[in-house]
């Protein structure tokens, strides 16, 4: 019962291309090569397993990334720094237990030594009070919203993360201690699996 988040893996992107296309309205569709440019480029893309069975996944970017979404964009013109969570999908049969919370806490471990917030967005439709809810409980709060192309209303939401990024920043600058997942940027899948 335990959950395992992990680095996402190259043969698994059909699954996560169908998983993300079944999760309702609450999230946009991908196709193929949308999913692809992600697994290219994304600084953290990575899958939630529960029970060796995929949960979900989470892909982000950081403000230093060309990422074209429109709220990714929203959030440059208010900050010069941040990390950007683009999307996060869970399986239906997997809500509720507890998969977002393991996502949302590797995410910010992995973000708050590099940056001094973190950013999202919840879409105002389809009644996605529950989804609100779980950010509140996590400490985001709304800054903006914003109308994207396709019509929908976001609410921009972030997360203060600077006590710890400056009390890393202060005590080490870039001298991190000689761990890999604090030395370098996690490499994006494409170069992980090279």
């Amino acid at each position: 019962m335990s959950i395992v988040v992990r680095d996402v893996r190259e043969h698994e992107l059909d699954s996560i291309l169908a998983l993300n296309n079944a999760a309702g309205p609450a999230i946009l569709p991908l196709d193929a090569d949308r999913l692809r440019r992600f697994f290219d480029t994304a600084e953290y893309f990575r899958i939630a397993e529960r029970d060796g069975a995929l949960a979900g996944f989470l892909v982000g970017f950081g403000s230093g990334a060309g990422h074209d979404s429109s709220n990714f964009r929203w959030f440059g013109e208010h900050h010069p720094h941040f990390f950007y969570i683009d999307r996060v999908v869970v399986a239906s049969r997997r809500r509720g237990g507890g998969v977002g919370r393991a996502f949302y806490a590797d995410v910010q471990s992995y973000a708050e030594l590099r940056y001094p917030l973190l950013a999202c967005e919840v879409f105002l439709e389809h009644d996605n009070d529950p989804v609100r809810l779980f950010h509140g409980s996590f400490g985001f709060r709304e800054i903006g919203q914003n109308i994207m192309e396709n019509g929908i209303r976001a609410s921009m939401l972030t997360k203060d993360m600077t006590c710890s990024y400056d009390w890393v920043k202060t005590r080490y600058g870039t001298d991190l201690p000689d761990e890999d997942w604090l030395t370098k940027p996690r490499p994006t899948a494409a170069e992980a699996s090279a």
